[in-house]
């Protein structure tokens, strides 16, 4: 089992009304905290960020309404191939890691730069998807001012100022909501399928937000594998490669997957989760912050292209 700290948010959660309420000195030892975790695992647990659980699982309820519907129903919400990310991806119609098949779950994307917005009419969906991305969205700005501070930069707002367009057009941070269905058991069982294959996340940073079934699996410092188990009322946070291109490995994306379970019993849960992928703005050019030239400069919009591209 992996040990992933928990971190306190409350003197800089979303419960604290403005960012100005808060000194350095204050915010100095919480930054530290942070960075230290992500130094060492790449993850962490965050409570009293200020996101209330009650609206993650009205959000989460609304989502199984609308995953299990009908296949022609969910059609009318697919997610259109011109460059929008908006929509519903089909059940095994992504493919994570090269070393795997195709993933065994479903999603539904929403980024509100996007130019067309279709929901589905199940009540509280898209409401409550709205309202966790505009509070993840406030969250992650406060996160990045931590970072900020523990990674020591002059200005405590400089990775804030990297991410000013998110949720309007120069910026694709994306919140995808992932379903993975029960697996019937009489299904037989490809053995290099997982339900999201081995994988980093290619942005600054992820909020992710699970229910309590579990499955996480996250690679420690010897390489293998371990389970991260939810905790009630936190997210969980997690560095991503641009991040990692940005701190010259300081803070390393972590590889993480969720495999099918060997157990038929927990093989017929139902599992759910809602990732809120953080990127730059897509004009932002990552250059190592300590000047080592580590890795080439790339802008966040060409890296992002570059990764997807093997995926679908």
């Amino acid at each position: 089992m992996a040990t992933v700290p928990i971190i306190d948010m409350a003197a800089y959660g979303l419960d604290v009304a403005s960012d100005d309420d808060v000194d350095l000195d204050t915010l100095r030892p919480l930054a530290e905290e942070l960075y230290n975790a992500l130094r060492d695992f790449g993850f962490c647990h965050m409570k009293n960020h200020g996101i209330k659980q009650s609206l993650i699982d009205q959000m989460h309820a609304a989502n199984r309404t609308f995953f299990e519907k009908p296949m022609d129903y969910k059609n009318t919400y697919l997610r259109p191939h011109d460059g929008q990310l908006h929509g519903w991806v089909p059940f095994e119609t992504e493919t994570i890691s090269a070393a795997r098949s195709v993933d065994n779950k479903e999603g539904f994307s929403y980024m509100p730069s996007d130019t067309i917005e279709i929901w589905p009419d199940v009540e509280h969906f898209e409401s409550s998807v709205k309202e966790v991305y505009t509070k993840s969205h406030k969250l992650s700005l406060r996160i990045l001012d931590l970072m900020s501070i523990g990674l020591k930069l002059d200005d405590k707002h400089y990775l804030r100022k990297c991410h000013q367009l998110i949720s309007k057009k120069g910026n694709i941070t994306l919140m995808r909501n992932n379903y993975y269905p029960p697996i019937p058991t009489d299904r037989e069982i490809n053995p290099i399928q997982a339900r999201i294959g081995e994988h980093s996340d290619y942005g600054s940073l992820t909020l992710l937000y699970q229910d309590n079934v579990g499955g996480l699996e996250i690679q420690t410092l010897d390489g293998e594998y371990a389970p991260v188990t939810p905790i009630p009322d936190t997210v969980l946070i997690n560095i991503g490669d641009l991040m990692q291109r940005w701190t010259s490995d300081q803070l390393k994306a972590t590889k993480h997957r969720v495999l099918i379970p060997d157990d038929v019993t927990r093989r017929s849960k139902v599992r759910q989760s809602t990732a809120f992928f953080i990127l730059p703005d897509e004009e932002v050019m990552i250059e190592c912050l300590d000047n080592s030239n580590k890795y080439e400069p790339v802008s966040s919009k060409d890296y992002l292209t570059m990764m997807l591209k093997p995926t679908y």
